[in-house]
């Protein structure tokens, strides 16, 4: 049996296992490694084997050897949306469930819809699905994980803005990376294969460099990697003995830091796929009254950001920073907590109290670490 086939039929048996909608996930580097391009062979090869598959959407980019698989799959239509005089097509979200196909085919998983939509992005649309009991195979590029935004900006200089929370792929059943060593990458590029030969140079000056490439590469690697770990220890009995980690990330009102020590730690949290608080301790001087609207704004967007990438927001009203770290941390079993640099603004608060020896000596005792992050 062909290894598609015999992966259709892996899928089929996973997906009528469980009256919730099973959820496959293929994750790349970057546009043009081939994620549709699969999604598109397995869906013939699930069709093959008999399975109700529709697709839900497709974007093929106007890349032949992709377009050309759509051929003979049978598909939802596109609700048509009017927006600022243009008429323009999404995911019939609703038309998916009324079908009630066995599997759906949902590329894009980034994607922002068009104002007016049911749901504001696609992954949610996606859930939707899941939660209707349909299963679901879709694609996402590894620069759009909501907990690697800093990482993607480091390696490529842009700032994407489309991103996926990262408790979306802890909800996948299965992980898959499409993988291409960077000079095949680059080759299909210079073949026309990815984008219009117009703007192949223009792209290799900038996203589609060898050095970008491989560290895009080895982060959408270590993630599928992560998400298999995951996988696997949740679905094994736990080993006795071993400790349960949580972890505390301490943020302040510093918009830019208190983002990037949320995003760092959960990560951590998702390679120990573990539970994780974010803590504000807003002291008397950072009262409502006394900061900036922006910076309250700032608060709310990072409380936010937290709660879609898993954690529990903490937010407490206290004199004292370096006391109430160490309440929680009894309080919720932490074993490591998170901070930020030494420069940050809620370190100088704690080094200037006589509380922070007494801080280390308790964490020392109830064998809880720090991490300061970059």
């Amino acid at each position: 049996m062909p290894e598609q086939d015999q992966n259709a039929e892996k899928f089929l048996d996973l997906i009528r296992q469980s009256k919730r909608g099973k959820f496959k996930l293929y994750i790349g580097m970057s546009a043009g490694v081939g994620k549709t391009y699969r999604m598109l062979q397995e869906a013939h090869a699930l069709l093959k084997n008999g399975a109700n598959v529709k697709i839900g959407f497709i974007e093929t980019h106007n890349r032949a050897e992709t377009h050309a698989l759509l051929e003979g799959l049978p598909s939802v239509p596109r609700r048509k949306i009017f927006y600022k005089g243009k008429e323009l097509e999404e995911m019939d979200v609703q038309g998916v469930i009324n079908a009630r196909p066995e599997i759906v085919i949902v590329d894009e998983l980034a994607h922002t819809n068009v104002e007016g939509s049911k749901n504001e992005k696609r992954w949610q649309d996606v859930i939707e699905i899941i939660n209707a009991g349909i299963n679901v195979i879709s694609a996402v590029n590894i620069q759009h994980i909501e907990s690697l935004n800093e990482e993607i900006k480091d390696i490529t200089g842009i700032e994407i803005r489309e991103r996926v929370p990262d408790s979306v792929l802890r909800l996948a059943d299965e992980v898959v990376n499409i993988d291409l060593t960077a000079d095949e990458l680059i080759a299909r590029l210079k073949e026309g294969k990815i984008y219009d030969k117009t703007k192949v140079e223009t792209a290799l000056r900038n996203f589609f460099q060898s050095e970008k490439i491989l560290q895009l590469r080895e982060l959408a690697l270590k993630e599928v990697a992560s998400q298999v770990e995951r996988k696997i220890e949740t679905e094994l009995p736990k080993n006795v003995g071993l400790r349960s980690e949580h972890f505390l990330a301490c943020i302040s009102s510093n918009h830019e830091i208190a983002r990037k020590i949320i995003r760092k730690t959960a990560r951590l949290a998702s390679y120990y796929n573990s539970k994780w608080f974010v803590l504000y301790v807003q002291t008397p001087h950072e009262d409502t009254d006394k900061i900036p609207l922006a910076t309250q704004r700032h608060l709310i967007n990072n409380f936010k950001l937290a709660t879609e990438l898993g954690a529990e927001v903490i937010n407490i009203k206290d004199e004292s920073i370096a006391n109430t770290i160490v309440k929680i941390a009894e309080e919720k079993s932490v074993t490591t907590i998170c901070i930020g640099k030494p420069h940050l603004r809620l370190w100088r608060i704690i080094m200037s109290t006589a509380v922070f020896n007494q801080l280390l000596t308790k964490l020392s005792a109830s064998d809880i670490d720090i991490i300061i992050l970059s």
